[in-house]
């Protein structure tokens, strides 16, 4: 099992989202998860429109693609996430605000936040990308 210590260090501003700056991990694993998006397990869009139902799918996708290795939400040492409208980015972070507490009870592990022209199918509105220490 790994060993993730998740913190801010001194020096560093407090981050302004659910996150934070460093993750350290003492592993002998690591799991990288493709960008996951809002699709069920037949590969339908859920949640056409809807960033908040597509938020919930994304990270429920996530966590089966933890699971399937043996890991959980405390093995996240990293997220990079992918939004298609800038104006989903205050929906993003009150998302993650109101669920990361109770999925990282120690603190979110670090996330690199972009805001991009487009995915690979016009209907996702995000896709986050995760790293896992086993």
């Amino acid at each position: 099992m790994a060993d993730v210590k998740i913190f801010n260090p001194a020096g560093l501003a407090k981050p302004p989202g659910t996150y934070t700056h460093i993750a350290r991990a003492k592993t002998q694993d690591v799991a990288f998860i493709a960008g996951q998006v809002s699709s069920d397990s037949s590969g339908a869009t859920v949640g056409k429109g809807d960033f908040n139902v597509q938020c919930a799918q994304v990270y429920a996708n996530i966590h089966t693609a933890l699971r399937s290795v043996g890991a959980d939400w405390g093995n996240v040492v990293q997220f990079t996430s992918f939004l298609v409208r800038e104006q989903d980015a205050a929906a993003f972070r009150a998302w993650r605000g109101r669920e990361f507490p109770k999925m990282f009870p120690g603190g979110a592990p670090p996330n690199t936040l972009l805001i991009i022209s487009r995915l690979a199918d016009p209907d996702y509105l995000l896709e986050v990308q995760t790293i896992a220490a086993l």
